[in-house]
């Protein structure tokens, strides 16, 4: 049986940075074979929202697999892009986990889903304006000044698009890194789906995009429906592998990053662990290929 609770100080953890290597995201359904197969993999990425409890079973594996790798927090309840201020509570657990564990890194979405102090299920869009800008970017410093660390902040993917923006997401995204000094995790899939229900051209967004600031990749598999108008409409959906055209779209982007920390998500319709893992491994030999003859 699982230990009910963690106690006492943490272990002494490695402070290596995060391997330019595949990731996958830590499930529960995937504790025991990792643990019992202990897996060439480079790293894994977990939502802090889920282990922000004082104990009990998800401690108690996170923290054997945090013996034997990296691992990375990717947060989906900041609320960056909210017009309001952050929750402090919420830092707060935040900041305990990351003391807990020291991950090699921290990410968030470039999103919002918080109002008057509601949470949604959701991660919404934001308007690309100056006002808008200042906000994230103030949001970011209160961040990465509590937390005592630089954050990555994750372009999004999205269903509409605002009249009001007066700049692109390309440029509204290096906007922020300037400014604030946080890094950027680059989402090839969102790119993508963003590309494809907007119809702008998703290699000339990863042309333009500021890879100076990356520190981390992702990939994911997305649905395909339509819209009213019967107009193909691509849905974030994390739950199946990632499609051959967002694969192209990753070679593109390695051939500007180089060797980059890329995480394989499914979040949904989770597969067994042999499933997920050949898809890390398959995110490995395009690193392998592609990414040490960067331009």
């Amino acid at each position: 049986m699982p230990q009910a609770m963690q106690t006492g100080a943490p272990p002494s953890w490695s402070h290596a940075p995060i391997p330019a290597r595949a990731g996958v995201g830590l499930k529960p359904e995937h504790y025991r074979d990792i643990l019992e197969t202990r897996p060439d993999i480079g790293w894994f990425e977990v939502h802090p929202e889920n282990y922000m409890g004082a104990g009990g079973a998800p401690h108690h594996y996170l923290t054997r697999v945090r013996e034997s790798y990296p691992i990375s927090l990717h947060g989906v309840g900041l609320s960056i892009g909210s017009a309001g201020e952050l929750d402090k509570r919420h830092l707060d657990r935040l900041k305990a986990l990351i003391s807990r564990y020291e991950p090699a890194q921290f990410s968030e979405h470039l999103a919002w889903s918080t109002h008057e102090g509601a949470y949604l299920n959701d991660l919404l869009p934001l308007p690309y304006t100056d006002e808008t800008l200042s906000t994230v970017v103030r949001h970011i410093d209160e961040v990465q000044t509590y937390l005592g660390r630089r954050m990555l902040l994750e372009n999004p993917s999205t269903y509409v698009a605002f009249s009001s923006s007066d700049m692109s997401e390309v440029e509204f995204l290096a906007a922020i890194a300037e400014r604030s000094g946080c890094g950027l995790l680059l989402d090839v899939n969102n790119v993508y789906v963003s590309a494809t229900n907007h119809g702008f051209d998703p290699k000339a967004y990863i042309d333009a995009f500021p890879v100076e600031h990356v520190g981390e990749i992702h990939l994911g598999g997305h649905a395909e429906t339509t819209d009213d108008a019967n107009a193909p409409l691509l849905i974030d959906a994390h739950d199946r592998e990632v499609r051959d055209e967002v694969w192209q779209l990753y070679a593109r982007t390695l051939a500007r990053t180089g060797a980059a920390p890329t995480l394989i998500e499914w979040d949904n319709d989770v597969p067994d662990w042999a499933t997920l893992f050949a898809e890390a491994r398959l995110a490995e030999t395009w690193i392998k290929a592609r990414g040490s003859n960067h331009a």
